[in-house]
């Protein structure tokens, strides 16, 4: 009799579980949480979560709760793609990530197979949406408008200068670095210098040298704060005066902790800070209140779930492959990042790049503001 009764509790205890467990939607968040790039990570990991916690308070996926999981990819394809496996295995619907375009592109076509849909929140190599996948999303811009972006800034303003393109031999380092000198190239500049160097290296003496030897006077790089930042540091002390500019790589207060005072008017192109547009002033406050700086892709991540909670709720289903559609049919969708649609790609409707210049604020401390 014991036994029986006891047989029945856990048989309902184990029924109540798994009836929990049904009514969630598990979302992935992939994203480097640890490494070089980690500030990236908690960006995207901080903005999903302020955004899931309001999503949820408002009925989650129709009716249905979202419960995040999280896969460190450390930057490195390898690691995302153990990453991407593992969501498979554990039955995630939907990946809020990656952020390493490099990361990114093979993730997804482990995602394509599984019925995962993808919303990458800073994967900006044109391959990621060029391939024809049916679940690949992305809330940022592309390289190929980012490239043509600071192509037309230094043709416009340095066009009597010596050029070097520098990247970091990543998909998205040497994406956008090659997208930049196509379009310099276009619109009739030529590049003096075109340098690779690798990710983690920590002495750029011998590349600062070259540079010095060949008279430039305006840097491009493609690729990310870490390496951006010692570079800059050691162009100061090496005595090279040139213009450094770069892409949304670059993007993080991190670059001025590496490169000192010497990040000082250092340029880069991203998209206008959702920061300045005053609909986000309470989110803002909200973050600020948690001792953290809503900086870049916070922003990005918020909109990335933001959409595809509108999408789901809207087609009336958390089938990926219908909300996939939903994603491009019914749209636009209220988001921080104003109102978003998607093309058939899977790219975002957003606004045109802009130059911005690393300077000190009110505050003392060097970050980036938007050029008038």
């Amino acid at each position: 009799m014991k036994k029986s009764l006891f047989c029945g509790v856990a048989l309902s205890a184990m029924l109540a579980f798994s009836g929990s467990s049904w009514a969630d939607i598990l979302v992935g968040v992939g994203a480097p949480l640890t490494g070089g790039s980690a500030a990236y990570g908690a960006q995207i990991k901080n903005g999903a979560e302020a955004a899931v916690e309001v999503v949820n308070a408002a009925g989650g996926l129709n009716g249905e709760k979202i419960v995040l999981v999280y896969g460190d990819d450390v930057s490195d394809p390898k690691q995302g793609m153990s990453v991407a496996n593992k969501f498979a295995a554990d039955g995630v619907q939907f990946v809020i990530g990656h952020f390493n375009s490099g990361v990114s592109i093979p993730a997804s076509e482990v995602y394509a197979e599984n019925g995962i849909l993808a919303i990458a929140p800073g994967t900006t190599n044109p391959v990621y949406t060029e391939r024809g996948l049916w679940n690949t999303f992305r809330t940022c811009r592309r390289d190929d408008n980012q490239g043509i972006a600071a192509a037309k800034y230094i043709v416009d303003n340095f066009k009597d200068g010596k050029i070097a393109i520098v990247h970091d031999k990543t998909p998205y380092g040497q994406g956008l670095a090659d997208g930049t000198k196509k379009a310099m190239n276009d619109l009739g500049l030529k590049e003096t210098a075109y340098e690779g160097v690798n990710v983690g290296e920590k002495d750029y003496s011998a590349l600062i040298a070259k540079l010095k030897r060949d008279g430039i006077t305006v840097i491009y790089w493609g690729g990310l704060h870490p390496e951006a930042g010692l570079i800059i540091r050691q162009m100061g002390d090496q005595g090279l005066k040139a213009q450094f500019i770069s892409g949304d790589g670059i993007v993080s207060n991190e670059l001025a902790s590496i490169a000192g005072d010497a990040v000082a008017g250092v340029l880069n192109t991203f998209g206008p800070d959702p920061r300045e547009d005053p609909a986000n002033a309470e989110l803002i406050k909200q973050f600020r209140d948690k001792g953290f700086e809503p900086e870049a892709y916070t922003f990005y991540t918020y909109a990335a779930v933001q959409s595809l909670a509108a999408a789901a709720n809207a087609a009336g289903s958390n089938d990926p492959m219908t909300v996939a559609q939903a994603m491009k049919e019914k749209g636009p969708f209220k988001t921080a990042l104003g109102d978003l649609s998607y093309d058939e790609k899977g790219d975002p409707n957003l606004s045109p790049y802009v130059m911005f210049e690393w300077r000190k604020g009110d505050d003392g401390k060097y970050n980036y503001f938007q050029k008038k």
